[in-house]
Formats: structure tokens, C-alpha cells, sequence
């Protein structure tokens, strides 16, 4: 199988009711392995980030995530008061250096891909998540912004030739609208996972129910959730099935935040991550696929054994890889 026709296995999985299997977390896990979070590890530590794009594929994974969550131009300018500022004391080339790391983790993501020699069988997943910080939906901008500045990152994929776009962890209706025409433009398959508040509703507050419409009616291909405790993930995953028409799923994180975090200048950090041992995540997940999910992967605390521990099930159930 092609390159070409990865997500056309993908697709087929899915029409099938068989789970896909996602990565695991970019982020945390090359923290862990002492990368510094400065420009995401794409240009001191780009050989780092294709190693753990291959250990995922060796541990299973059907679609790998470029290392791109919070990659954005805002992230540099909200650092300074504004362009003319940063321009004016900013380091050289800072202005042109988010569309520069979009293009080169998606060269990384293929390269381990091809270096994998698998065929196709894994697909590429171009990450966008929301412009401000995720965990602050307070802070989304206009929807029509919003719609201005994701386009310009959804098409960076579409020229690296990734096969589909990841709209993760997305925290308000309007910037979830907004992301999802930019992505849909492209003319590629969009997924959208929404990061969920302790209510189990949106984190801005919204209905749960509201985003699952809104991504059905926007034209995604998925639905998932993402970013919330393993608990949390397994209460909404009951709602999703029951309200979408669409395949869903879900990728936790385990442990606890310690900020700061997922700022570019900063190391995006979790505690108490080894609460959540592969075992004990991959008891969760099966409650996920008992409920409905099809697509089921590992959010940030978890490592490649999280993804092997959730493919050695799976492939023990007759599912999923090599099909």
C-alpha cells in the first residue's frame, strides 16, 4: 500500500467499526528524555522527535501526530507587545519560524514513517490545537480571526502532503467552527477532539452535545476527546457514542499538571504520571472501545508501552493492525 492511500485504510478501518490505533504524546515524552521544549525540539532535537515518531509505529500506532500541539505565531508574539516589538528586539528570522517548524515536523513525522518501511499502513496527522493555551477558553479569539490563522496553518500541511488534519484539544465552539472550515478547505479528512472540563461538558462551559453537532455539521470525518483524566474520557466517551453519527474516540492524559507548561519557552511537565501504568491505562481504553470508540490512543504523561500495551489487545481481539 502507498503513502497515497494511507488514510484510505484508515477510512476502511473505520467504516468497518475497527479501532484505530493512535500515538502517544510528543511533548511530554521528549521532556522526559531531557529535550529541551525550546521551538518544540524541532531544530535542536529533530533527531529525537523522528526516534519517537518511529518508536510509536514500532509500538502499533495506525496515525502518527506531528509535534506540533501549541505551534503557532501567537505563541512567539504573545511574548512581546506586539509585531513591531518583536521585530524590533526579537531574535532574527523569529517572525517566519512557526511555518518553518509546521513544515519540518511533518518531514519528521514522514521520515520515520518511511524509515519504518511500513507501507502506508500509518497515516499522518497535522496537528492544530487552539491558538491561545488549551487549557484557557477564555482567551480563544473572534471566530473570524481564528478562521484567518488556522488556514494559514492547515494549508502548511496540506503542501507537506500529510494525510489528514488533527484539530486536538479544541476548548470553544467558535474556535472549533473556525478550525474546522480552515481544515476542511484544504480539501483533506479532518478529525476534532475537544479538551473537556471536570463537568464533562466543553472546558469553555459549552454542551458537549453542541460540539459533537457542530463537528458533524462542519464536516468532520471523527470526533474524539482528549486531554482529560482517563475517568473523564470514559464518562464522555458513553455520550459520544450514543450522540454521534460519526466515528469517535479518545486519547487521556495521565498524571498532573505542573506549570508552567506548553509554552514555548517553557517544559510542558506532569507528576504522578506512574499512577497510570500501561495496564492499568489500557483497562480504561477498553472501556472506551466497550462503549463505542474506534479510535483510541495516549494523550501527555503516556509513553510508547501505553500504545504497545493498547495494540497487543487489540491485535489479541483481531483488530486493527494488518487489516
Amino acid at each position: 500500500m502507498s503513502e497515497a492511500n494511507a488514510y484510505e485504510r484508515i477510512r476502511n478501518l473505520l467504516e468497518k467499526k475497527q479501532p484505530v490505533l493512535l500515538d502517544g504524546p510528543m511533548g511530554t515524552e521528549l521532556f522526559r528524555r531531557g529535550v529541551r521544549w525550546r521551538k518544540h525540539g524541532l531544530q535542536t532535537d529533530a533527531p529525537a522527535v523522528q526516534k519517537l515518531h518511529g518508536e510509536y509505529i514500532e509500538a502499533g500506532a495506525d496515525v502518527i501526530r506531528t509535534n506540533t500541539f501549541q505551534l503557532n505565531p501567537r505563541i512567539y508574539r504573545n511574548v512581546f507587545r506586539d509585531l513591531a516589538h518583536m521585530r524590533h528586539i526579537g531574535a532574527p528570522g523569529l517572525e517566519d519560524l512557526p511555518p518553518q517548524l509546521l513544515r519540518t515536523a511533518a518531514e519528521l513525522a514522514r521520515a520515520a514513517r518511511a524509515a519504518a518501511k511500513v507501507d502506508g499502513r500509518v497515516a499522518v496527522a497535522g496537528v492544530l490545537s487552539p491558538l491561545e493555551h488549551c487549557f484557557r477558553p477564555d482567551l480563544a479569539p473572534a471566530e473570524d480571526v481564528a478562521r484567518r490563522e488556522h488556514e494559514a496553518q492547515a494549508r502548511i500541511f496540506a503542501e507537506a502532503n500529510v494525510d489528514l488534519l488533527l484539530l486536538e484539544s479544541m476548548n470553544t465552539l467558535r474556535e472549533t467552527r473556525a478550525a474546522l472550515a480552515a481544515a476542511r478547505a484544504t480539501g483533506l479528512p479532518v478529525w476534532v477532539s475537544f479538551v473537556l472540563g471536570p463537568e464533562g461538558e466543553l472546558l469553555s462551559g459549552e454542551p458537549l452535545a453542541d460540539a459533537i453537532k457542530a463537528a458533524a455539521e462542519g464536516g468532520a470525518a471523527a470526533v474524539l476527546v482528549n486531554c482529560s483524566p482517563p475517568e473523564d474520557i470514559t464518562r464522555a466517551i458513553a455520550r459520544l457514542a450514543k450522540a454521534a453519527s460519526l466515528p469517535c474516540g479518545g486519547f487521556a492524559h495521565i498524571g498532573r499538571f505542573s506549570p508552567p507548561s506548553w509554552k514555548f519557552e517553557f517544559f510542558p511537565q506532569l507528576i504522578d504520571t506512574e499512577s497510570w501504568p500501561a495496564d492499568r491505562y489500557l483497562g480504561e481504553a477498553q472501556r472506551w472501545c466497550a462503549s463505542g470508540a474506534t479510535i483510541v490512543g495516549a494523550c501527555c504523561g503516556a509513553r510508547p508501552e501505553h500504545i504497545a500495551a493498547l495494540r497487543g489487545w487489540l491485535g489479541k481481539n483481531g483488530k486493527g493492525a494488518g487489516q
